[in-house]
């Protein structure tokens, strides 16, 4: 499972060995437990990685097993828009921070996960 915590800074992507069912019922309960609001709705998450990996190959071969929940679109010569179908969670209707979950076949999710640590290190250094 993916799980992506987006914040007023930016995103942070995980990769949970969670079922995504279990994880979003655990989260819900939780909420209702501490008596904390809850927003959960079908969505769609979209990030950018660059095209320079030798992965993306590897990814665009895997999207044909994630057709349903995955999309690779060439936004231009140097990225990839990644966008993924899943389930955001938020405290309140409009929120712009909260957390989007979804499920792809475990090689997908290792190979994002991976794009995506390897993206930021790179900007970071």
């Amino acid at each position: 499972m993916l799980k992506l915590t987006y914040t007023e800074k930016g995103f942070y992507l995980e990769l949970l060995t969670d079922l995504l069912e279990e994880w979003l019922a655990n989260r819900v309960l939780l909420c209702l437990r501490a008596a904390t609001s809850i927003y959960v709705e079908p969505s769609t998450a979209s990030f950018l990685l660059p095209t320079n990996s030798t992965c993306i190959k590897e990814l665009k071969a895997l999207q044909q097993d994630n057709d349903e929940i995955l999309e690779l679109i060439d936004s231009d010569r140097d990225c990839l828009e990644i966008s993924l179908q899943g389930t955001w969670l938020t405290s309140t209707e409009d929120s712009e921070e909260g957390i989007f979950v979804c499920q792809l076949t475990p090689r997908a999710e290792l190979l994002l996960s991976q794009l995506w640590q390897a993206a930021n290190l790179e900007a970071s250094v």
